[in-house]
């Protein structure tokens, strides 16, 4: 008898071994970025014993990572009808409560997970610190005071180290972070995560050199660890955007190296939707479209899928189908919408409603900019990538249209093109009404423009055109003191930076239109200084017929 219960100890210790190994396993996949055979290993599992808890939260986890929500409940509530460490799905379930902003949930689920915790017990700890990290509202500060915690119970504990690391990292502590990936990596030196983070921060400086040699360290110590090529895969793209004299060589690069990461990885479907992501960084819109539809092929009914050939769709002419996919996708309920799914869907429709003559059916344009205003409340910032469109619509001299562009860059201080997109708007509001006749200017537009410079100026006080443009804007509203005010302005600041600057051919121009502009603001009411600075223009220009003609009639 007791030598049976030996036995049954020891097949007891090695099922016990056998599953420990299995997640091992699962949890090598997941760091792999391998979801498909992880969930493999994982339903293997569970199916072997549907009451292991830890498997059906690490399984939860892979779908909640891959936004199939539904999946990740299922196996979540599986998880708490486990027998064996239960706990662990409450986390699962609190970054569900976390992704709905539901805090006092979340909290409940994690104190639920943590009661009956050992005082050597740390996973749970760095499993929540995952959950405020993951969540779609991240929370860095609570995670790194959870991982403080499991630090003071197990200070070499490298996994507790790498996770503070991230929470450091996505809190902008670049310092601490740095400290803490070294130190996972010293504690385990199998870890190539930690290590590889340590490019990573590199990468975020912009020293993309020294970023390339650190992944190509990760990669001496394995070449079969895909991550690493994503990484420099991005960092040879983010060189190729900072450096353009780089671009040819470090895109090709960058895709050589996403190529070399999608063949580590087990060209599950979630993989190419990466590598999809992926090429609309690089703007590969060619490639996407054929990826695109060869996943519809595999895979009809994820919705993502409908999104990429939109994207794609549309970049390469084919608005019929961009706007279609992107509806599509848009009008499903479940789907998460994001403001590139509006950019792309706003464009397709002005590019449809676009004739072959340039010009743009107005109908068209408003249900389009309705689209690209959807887009920007979901993405403030996507509004920086909308200049190139703006200029297109002002070089055709489509100024009403270019206008509306503008204004939405120009009312967003965040934005990197806020100033550039501000000139242009109030310059497009300017041309807009420069040709019109009297009665039909648009005088509102026209103190917008006006109060846009004023804006202007106290962004970039030293934009001396402001003052140019002000006194233009004045002359179309008939402001003979705004005209006299702001064309005098212009003149002394640039007249402040000396003989040589005034002497410029585009100068001296700019100061004959000011002249001439004063001189016929002053006509009505002060003959004599009118004719003074008709004289003024006399004195750079000899032939100037305005100015002649002007003081002829004056006297």
């Amino acid at each position: 008898m007791n030598k049976f219960k030996i036995l049954s100890l020891a097949l007891v210790a090695s099922a016990t071994a056998a599953k420990a190994q299995d997640i091992n396993q699962a949890k090598k996949a997941i760091d792999a970025e391998q979801f498909d055979k992880a969930k493999t290993i994982l339903k293997s599992i569970i199916k072997s014993k549907p009451s292991d808890g830890e498997a059906n939260f690490v399984l939860g986890n892979v779908y909640l990572n891959q936004s199939v929500v539904d999946s990740a409940k299922i196996y979540y509530n599986n998880g708490l009808q486990a027998s064996d460490k239960k706990n662990l799905s409450y986390i699962g379930l609190g970054q569900l409560d976390l992704d709905a902003k539901n805090s006092a949930a979340a909290q409940a689920n994690f104190a639920l997970a943590t009661k009956d915790m050992k005082k050597k017990d740390v996973n749970e700890f760095i499993y929540i610190a995952r959950a405020y990290m993951n969540s779609e509202n991240p929370d860095y500060k609570n995670a790194t005071e959870v991982l403080k915690r499991a630090l003071l119970v197990d200070p070499q504990n490298a996994q507790a180290l790498l996770a503070i690391g991230d929470a450091y990292y996505g809190a902008n502590n670049q310092n601490d972070a740095y400290k803490a990936y070294r130190d996972a990596f010293t504690a385990d030196n199998t870890l190539l995560r930690a290590k590889m983070q340590l490019g990573v921060l590199l990468k975020g400086a912009k020293s993309y050199d020294e970023a390339i040699k650190s992944f190509n360290e990760v990669i001496a110590l394995d070449a079969s660890y895909g991550p690493v090529y994503r990484e420099l895969a991005e960092t040879y793209y983010k060189w190729a955007r900072n450096k353009p004299s780089t671009a040819k060589v470090n895109l090709q690069n960058a895709i050589t190296n996403y190529e070399k990461y999608l063949s580590l990885t087990d060209y599950s479907l979630d993989s190419k939707m990466r590598h999809a992501d992926f090429l609309i960084l690089v703007k590969d819109y060619k490639q996407l479209e054929t990826v695109a539809n060869k996943m519809i092929a595999q895979d009809k009914v994820n919705p993502r899928i409908f999104r990429y050939l939109g994207y794609a769709a549309y970049e390469n002419g084919n608005v019929d189908v961009a706007i279609k996919s992107l509806q599509d996708y848009i009008n499903t309920p479940s789907n998460k919408v994001i403001g590139r799914d509006y950019y792309y869907l706003g464009l397709s429709k002005i590019k449809k409603g676009t004739g072959a003559d340039g010009t743009v059916n107005q109908a068209a344009f408003d249900a389009g900019l309705a689209d690209i205003k959807k887009a920007i409340e979901l993405e403030p910032l996507v509004v920086e990538e909308f200049a190139d469109f703006g200029k297109e619509l002002f070089g055709k001299k489509q100024y009403a249209q270019a206008a509306s562009i503008f204004e939405l860059g120009a009312n967003n201080p965040e934005s990197k093109n806020y100033l550039d997109d501000s000139v242009y708007y109030g310059i497009s509001l300017y041309y807009g009404n420069a040709s019109k006749p009297k009665e039909s200017r648009d005088a509102v537009a026209l103190g917008k423009a006006d109060a846009v410079f004023d804006k202007i100026l106290t962004t970039a006080p030293s934009y001396d055109e402001a003052y140019l443009y002000k006194a233009r804007i004045n002359s179309l509203l008939d402001k003979d003191d705004m005209i006299i005010k702001n064309y005098e302005e212009y003149v002394a600041k640039i007249s402040a930076k000396g003989a040589e600057e005034v002497a410029k051919p585009a100068v001296a121009k700019k100061f004959v239109e000011a002249y001439n502009g004063i001189g016929a603001a002053y006509a009505n009411t002060d003959k004599a200084k009118a004719i003074e600075y008709f004289n003024k223009t006399l004195v750079l220009d000899p032939a100037n017929s305005y100015a002649t003609q002007s003081i002829k009639a004056l006297k």
